[in-house]
């Protein structure tokens, strides 16, 4: 054992992806732990009603954020790791695409509003859509991540988190209206924005140096369409049933809701940390051998499997526990949602995953084609089970649809049967994890 540990000490690759995944790792479990507390904070403060309002809000801007993200971030990544081309051209042309994106995602949003009854949350989606315009500045993130600097990244995330949970902290303790919660998501993203663009040239490196070409432009959205459209249907399986329970109930309804959502989705950094970290390592094995590749795959299947599945089965046996005590006897609806929503972490983590596998491989086309059914999935059985079975109607109507999403829709195609027989195997195998790197 202490030879093993000695060598992997003495890996250059092993040690470079480890440090990178602790930064990353350190960065969430900080935001897990300070977001939580604050979070509980303000959901007690605003009750289960503002609290839904709120969450509607977000979920609802969520539905377009598709628009600024376009599904580029793994592609630049990509892009950069295999050095095609001069990475001003390729930052700055990305960077001029989300700006674009974003212009295009309030145009959008500024219609659906008009489509919805409910006027007493408009004022809080435009406040939180202006937001997102200073996620453009994440290209920098893309750049970090292809060097496998991730700290700057983390320096400037923890940075932004302290800031607006002070702010929030400020906010509760003055009595402040809902409204000035929904302020504090636009601290949020610019102080993450001034992060990167720091550390960015603390490298000596300098935004102005970027260039847009249209030649490039139109490359990325040739290799991004799927993405886009798959982070359409991701929008859609993930954020339309708190739109649709609002619409159906009410805000009551999605404060109890959205506890479950949260409690289940704070674990997701974990695998956006493993999943970011590795891939280069994984795009490496790719280069090197197909076995190798799949093995790799196969392994980060299981790691994932693994810790999902402890975290389900802890979140189930303490959620009673979880929820009285944190949000308190206003939010016990939300105990039987978190005992059920809680399994669909285990689909999340292996998706989330298996988009290393698809972009390796250039199967994003077919990728997007199964979110889209999961998601066409996931609103029929809303319509239909919400109004029979209330809200623990729209949770298994998400578990169905995440099940079919990542898992079964590999089944679609005779090219990601492979993927579908690798999370199986990690599925029955989560124990033999061999290593990633």
């Amino acid at each position: 054992m202490i030879t093993k540990f000695r060598a992997l000490k003495e890996h250059q690759g092993f040690m470079k992806y480890f440090k990178n995944t602790s930064w990353l790792f350190a960065e969430k479990i900080l935001r897990m732990v300070v977001g939580l507390f604050v979070g509980i904070w303000v959901a007690r403060y605003l009750g289960p009603a503002q609290f839904g309002l709120l969450s509607y809000a977000q979920s609802f801007v969520g539905l377009f954020t598709v628009f600024i993200t376009l599904g580029l971030d793994a592609i630049v990544v990509k892009e950069l790791l295999n050095k095609n081309g001069d990475d001003n051209v390729l930052l700055g042309t990305t960077f001029g695409l989300k700006i674009l994106g974003f212009f295009c995602m309030l145009l959008f949003i500024s219609i659906a509003v008009q489509l919805t009854k409910k006027n007493d949350a408009d004022l809080l989606i435009y406040i939180i859509v202006f937001s997102t315009i200073f996620q453009s500045f994440n290209v920098i993130d893309f750049y970090f991540q292809s060097k496998v600097l991730s700290k700057y990244v983390v320096i400037a995330n923890t940075a932004s988190l302290f800031v607006s949970s002070i702010i929030k902290i400020i906010l509760i303790l003055n009595d402040a209206s809902l409204l000035a919660f929904a302020i504090v998501t636009i601290v949020d993203t610019f102080v993450v924005a001034l992060g990167l663009i720091y550390f960015y040239k603390k490298q000596y490196l300098s935004l102005c140096n970027w260039t847009f070409k249209f030649s490039k432009a139109k490359f990325l959205l040739k290799q991004s369409w799927p993405m886009i459209l798959s982070g359409i249907a991701i929008s859609l399986y993930m954020k339309i049933d708190q739109i649709m329970i609002a619409n159906m109930l009410n805000n009551k309804s999605v404060g109890y809701y959205a506890v479950a959502v949260k409690f289940s989705e704070i674990w997701l950094f974990i695998t956006v940390a493993i999943t970011n970290s590795l891939f280069p390592a994984i795009m490496n094995a790719k280069k090197e051998s197909q076995i190798k590749f799949e093995n790799r795959i196969l392994n980060l299947y299981r790691l994932l499997v693994l810790i999902s599945l402890s975290i389900s089965v802890i979140i189930y046996l303490f959620s009673n526990y979880i929820v009285l005590y944190t949000y308190g006897a206003n939010y016990k609806e939300s105990i039987i949602l978190l005992q059920l929503y809680v399994w669909s972490i285990i689909f999340v983590f292996l998706n989330n995953g298996s988009w290393q596998w698809y972009i390796s491989e250039n199967l994003q086309h077919i990728a997007t084609i199964r979110l889209f059914i999961g998601a066409g999935l996931n609103i029929l059985l809303n319509l239909w089970w919400i109004k029979k079975f209330g809200l623990v109607g729209a949770v298994y109507a998400t578990l169905i649809s995440y099940a079919v999403a990542t898992y079964f829709g590999n089944l679609l195609s005779k090219k990601t049967i492979v993927n579908f027989k690798m999370q199986t195997k990690a599925i029955l195998t989560f124990y033999k994890i061999k290593g990633v790197i």
